[in-house]
């Protein structure tokens, strides 16, 4: 998730109230083995917020689930590992996770894949009961999920039959927070984010022992940025991955905005709601959205740097793709992309507006009331995307009960689910692999470009596989906007290039709340694990590569 989703679109922080401090209770019975865990530490989220207590503690349980016509057994973990400072080894955090392993496996055979939400200020809860844990929620997307009851049910597309799953809790959201005398602001940065998820990481293959694991990330939206970032300081900490899955990239926010890149997104929310003035109809949306893409770096970046000279057979063609009239077109300065005083879009708050409704700026297919008092309320009050509106009953409910009734972790805190006050004390500045400043500029700006880190690691380890995952109807972190970022970033060779792959999906940012983009893209991350993980020389490397890093680093200096 990206600033805009901390700012205009998340869910509120959800309140675990959690047993008496007698202990854990729960209304799941217990199974053999299963260890419940009742946390009573409170955790806060402001950026100044710590906690004194350094203890690791987990609730245990046992599961089994059917994947592709095979019944995995697997070990539930939901707790905190404690990172150090790597300067001083003294404890500066106490991080919440949640780990799904599958039991009896070696720890060469078995690899391993971190995920994260992004915001930043964003818990890992939206990917963890969204896309390919051991269970998932049941949405109505692109509809409205009704009230409770809600349902849960068993992920027949969990990556976990390729892969042990470890959803990390950045410090100041979920249960993670800063350990005293440090505060949660000291990790709320670009570096220092992307380094404490680093401590976290190694932290946790040295308690589990799987440092000899194959490893994976998987970040969503500023988790992208966040990817690319730790890819890099994990490599020259002497730990290398096998693969990274973008998805729903922000790579460039000087781009942000960006009209040429957004233009094919919205032309996708046109063809989905039946208002393009293409005729006949496009029926293929792939090879749709790629002749759009064509017009908007071609012929639409040339009237775009000529305005406000226009030539009208192009802006015909705009509104021909985008189905919006041409008077407003050209009001809008042919800005497909430009948003009024108060942050809306134009396009998403224009093209459906004589019904009355608005277009969900995660998800384009998803539409909600835009009439009386729902169009007045602020666009960054986080209450009214429709797409964030339409699941975010299901996603806290349903955390609620997994975290408390199945997985038997029991607090009396707060679970943060996404924190504003990150984001608004967040520093983006970021010196990348060569030692500049790619964060902020000298006016101040947030210039955040961290495409050269993932460049500079795929050049470092030239068997890291990469694959960037992608909604047609995202237009918060646009599909093309990313092409666009990913073919200009500074990697040279043609070689380690093959190494990247870009995926597209008829779904929004989350793209796994789609059903049928879920199972395409655990199709996808299936093939990409595959490749990486089967091709013996290149995990060979891989390890040869980290061998020398770690050894280098147990030398005594000279």
């Amino acid at each position: 998730m990206t600033n805009n989703e901390s700012a205009s679109g998340g869910l509120q922080s959800s309140h675990n109230p959690g047993p008496s401090s007698d202990g854990a209770r729960s209304s799941a019975p217990h199974r053999a083995g299963d260890q419940p865990f009742f946390d009573p530490v409170a955790y806060g989220n402001g950026p100044d917020d710590s906690v004194s207590d350094s203890s690791e503690n987990a609730a245990i349980t046992r599961h089994s689930i059917e994947i592709g016509g095979k019944k995995i057994h697997y070990t539930a973990t939901a707790g905190h590992l404690v990172t150090v400072d790597p300067s001083s080894s003294q404890p500066n955090a106490k991080m919440f996770y949640v780990a799904f392993t599958q039991d009896g496996q070696k720890e060469e055979a078995r690899p391993l894949t971190f995920f994260y939400n992004g915001g930043p200020g964003s818990s890992s809860v939206f990917v963890l009961l969204g896309s390919f844990a051991p269970r998932r929620i049941k949405t109505s997307m692109p509809d409205f999920t009704p009230p409770a009851p809600y349902q849960m049910e068993d992920n027949p597309d969990s990556l976990l039959d390729k892969s042990d799953l470890v959803f990390i809790n950045p410090v100041g959201t979920g249960y993670s927070a800063a350990i005293a005398p440090h505060k949660n602001r000291d990790f709320w940065g670009v570096d220092q984010d992307a380094d404490s998820i680093k401590q976290f990481i190694k932290r946790f293959l040295t308690k589990n022992n799987r440092w000899n694991s194959p490893k994976f990330l998987f970040g969503e939206s500023y988790g992208t940025a966040r990817s690319c970032v730790l890819a890099y300081r994990l490599h020259e900490d002497g730990v290398d991955l096998n693969g990274v899955t973008l998805q729903s990239s922000i790579l460039d926010y000087t781009q942000s905005g960006n009209p040429v890149g957004a233009l094919p997104t919205a032309a996708a929310d046109a063809w989905f709601h039946k208002k393009l003035g293409v005729a006949p109809t496009p029926i293929d949306l792939g090879a749709f959205v790629e002749e759009v893409a064509q017009f908007a770096r071609t012929d639409y970046l040339a009237v775009l740097r000529k305005f406000p000279a226009s030539d009208d057979a192009i802006v015909e063609k705009l509104s021909e793709y985008t189905g919006i009239d041409r008077t407003t077109l050209l009001a809008w300065s042919l800005d497909i992309a430009a948003y009024d005083s108060r942050g809306n879009s134009l396009f998403l708050t224009t093209l459906l507006k004589s019904k009355g409704l608005a277009l969900g700026a995660y998800d384009g297919r998803v539409t909600a009331i835009e009439t009386g008092i729902a169009g007045q309320i602020d666009p960054n009050s986080g209450g009214n995307d429709p797409t964030m509106t339409a699941v975010s009953g299901v996603y806290t409910t349903m955390w609620n009960t997994y975290l408390n009734e199945q997985l038997k972790f029991t607090s009396n805190s707060a679970f943060t689910d996404l924190n504003d006050q990150a984001f608004q004390n967040w520093d983006f500045g970021h010196i990348d692999p060569t030692g500049a400043q790619k964060g902020v500029d000298q006016h101040g700006n947030v210039v955040l470009y961290t495409a050269g880190d993932l460049a500079a690691v795929m050049a470092l380890n030239v068997d890291l596989k990469v694959l960037s995952a992608n909604g047609f109807y995202d237009f918060v972190t646009p599909f093309y906007q990313t092409i666009i970022d990913l073919q200009r970033m500074p990697l040279v060779s043609h070689q380690v290039r093959e190494n990247l792959s870009a995926r597209f999906y008829p779904s929004g940012h989350m793209v796994y709340l789609d059903g049928g983009s879920r199972t395409a893209l655990k199709h996808d991350l299936a093939a990409m694990y595959d490749s990486a993980v089967n091709n013996t020389a290149a995990l060979g490397r891989i390890r040869a590569l980290q061998a020398r890093k770690l050894e280098k680093e147990a030398k005594p200096a000279q």
